[in-house]
């Protein structure tokens, strides 16, 4: 039976779980919050908000928009995101798609050179490469449809640290290091971040008055302030005149999704989790829909990772096949959710040997940038907010309009730019995820909550392609019982379809465990570098304990919990 039959073989109708009363959120919040991100100062920035009467969806705002100023390597307003809400009051879970579009102009042939073949530097640097950004439109919605302050009060955290500044740390020196030369053929760019053509000295304090000044456009005018007037017509006129394609009414005509998170029932627990146009989540339901299966208990440690390998290999053959903006393309959501799906899936998978990639059906999978911001938080009352967001490459695309203070994302490499050939990652996709005018790439941010009888967590964590098997590990460790303190810090593995290799972090695995596991057939590169930089927090219900876990791997996270 060939891949896509087995695919419709396994059609089903996706129900909804009615779970058990005690999975439902409890109907009085912890009394604290806590948070974790990659910032200290982010971090302060949503317990400030949170002291001053805001909600978990303010503080959601005032981390954001302050990683926008510490953290401009990884995420702001020039980029998008994808925010998980959950509001305690009425058990409404909701997914806030601020994911970037695609301008009317675009067409594959923009990011072609004269051979027909993709230009990497048309795809990754400067204003062709930038997407209309999200996030400023996520912030004023959030503040508009479910926090309790004013949008100017939850941005005043971030405008107070642009004006004032900030040491500069060890990152945000490196990411500026490595991106020089291209930030340094923008004007905008070289005034902002370059000091005589280098990154700023550790240590100095660095500040961003133009960053405060749009902030403090959007606290007053909300999406007006962005998206529409005269500092839009400065973008779109700077665009323009450096080679994008950006018009006024790509901006005017940005508009928020709220989209139906995906639910999945694992073992008991309810895992809440991104839908597309991430294809995240649909990767974790089908890697919980294998495991679910087998009975874990009764196995060691090298045989459960061996199915936990081929779970994710079968995944991440399937996550970039079907999926696309749900705005526009059909996709076969419950049928790649389908137990029978996953049953067969699981037939094809031998208890003590590899299934070499190639003899799955063909399908190049992606690597996508490492660079994206995430963070976690639980209020007082019980809202929850998992929030991961990105510019995509380091520092995006290395271009800003003068006087701004923010780097425009470059996510349109993030689009299949041209049929059947590879992005600057190896993405080779097709018409589904084509740069079409107003359509969302795809992506593998996933934002989740893991919610049980007795305890629930929030997590999630950048990590380009390798975003979805962090979150799957971290989600099973936590039901294993591991608080978030572990859960960020435990070693990692990732499998991917293609290459045909387990990565692994140093210590993953012991010397005998990677003996065993090559024995089995896996190709295994032990001790690989760190990756991700996960942060989670959780609620123990039966006693009312908070933890927050801030990933050990960046020495600038904080997770913490309200005193």
């Amino acid at each position: 039976m060939n891949h896509r039959a087995q695919l419709l073989a396994g059609m089903i109708l996706l129900t909804t779980t009615t779970m058990d009363a005690g999975l439902a959120q409890a109907a009085s919040g912890p009394g604290k919050a806590a948070i974790a991100s990659p910032h200290r100062l982010a971090t302060d920035a949503g317990l400030e908000v949170l002291a001053n009467g805001g909600n978990a969806f303010d503080a959601a705002i005032a981390v954001g928009a302050a990683l926008s100023v510490i953290e401009p390597s990884s995420s702001g307003i020039g980029g998008g995101g994808f925010f998980l809400l959950h509001r305690a009051r009425d058990g409404k879970d909701v997914f806030i798609d601020a994911r970037e579009t695609a301008p009317a102009e675009s067409r594959g042939e923009l990011w072609a050179d004269a051979e027909g073949k993709i230009d990497r530097d048309k795809a990754m640097n400067g204003p062709l490469s930038a997407g209309i950004p999200g996030e400023p439109a996520a912030f004023t919605w959030m503040a508009g449809h479910y926090g309790k302050l004013p949008l100017k009060a939850s941005l005043a955290p971030a405008i107070r640290l642009a004006r004032e500044g900030f040491p500069v740390y060890a990152r945000f020196q490196s990411s500026i290091e490595r991106r020089k030369e291209v930030l340094a053929r923008w004007p905008g760019a070289t005034a902002l971040y370059l000091v005589d053509g280098a990154a700023p000295a550790l240590g100095t304090v660095w500040k961003n008055p133009d960053l405060a000044t749009t902030l403090e456009r959007i606290a007053s005018k909300g999406d007006e302030g962005f998206y529409e007037g005269e500092f839009a017509a400065r973008m779109v006129e700077a665009v323009r005149a450096a080679g994008g394609i950006w018009k006024r009414e790509d901006l005017a005509a940005y508009k928020i999704r709220e989209r139906e998170p995906i639910s999945l029932d694992y073992r008991g627990w309810r895992i809440v989790t991104a839908p597309p146009p991430s294809s995240g989540g649909i990767a974790l339901g089908e890697m919980f829909n294998i495991l679910s299966g087998y009975d874990l208990t009764r196995l060691d440690r090298v045989h459960t990772v061996h199915l936990t390998i081929e779970a994710m290999r079968r995944a991440y053959r399937d996550r970039a096949e079907y999926l696309g903006d749900p705005d526009f393309v059909k996709m076969p959501v419950a049928e790649l959710l389908s137990p029978l799906y996953a049953a067969g899936l699981r037939a094809s998978i031998h208890p003590s040997k590899a299934t070499p990639s190639d003899m799955l059906p063909g399908y190049m999978a992606p690597k996508e940038s490492d660079h994206t911001s995430h963070y976690s938080i639980i209020d007082a009352d019980g809202n929850m907010a998992s929030v991961t967001k990105t510019v995509n490459l380091t520092l995006g695309s290395g271009f800003v309009v003068p006087g701004t203070g923010f780097v425009l994302n470059n996510e349109m490499d993030d689009f299949a730019l041209l049929p059947g050939q590879a992005n600057a990652y190896g993405l080779v996709g097709g018409d589904a995820n084509a740069p079409k005018p107003g359509h969302r790439p795809l992506s593998s941010m996933t934002p989740s909550f893991v919610i049980g009888k007795e305890r629930t967590g929030v997590i999630g964590t950048p990590g380009g392609s390798r975003i979805i098997t962090m979150v799957f590990e971290g989600i099973l460790a936590f039901i294993d019982g591991d608080l978030p303190e572990k859960v960020v810090a435990n070693p990692r593995y990732h499998h991917q379809y293609l290459p045909d290799v387990v990565s692994t972090e140093p210590k993953a695995f012991t010397r005998e465990e990677v003996k065993a596991l090559q024995a089995m057939g896996h190709i295994v590169n032990d001790g690989e570098r760190t990756w991700g930089l996960m942060n989670m927090v959780s609620w123990d219900r039966t006693t009312n304990t908070l933890h927050a876990g801030a990933d050990p791997r960046e020495e600038m996270s904080s997770g913490k919990v309200q005193q």
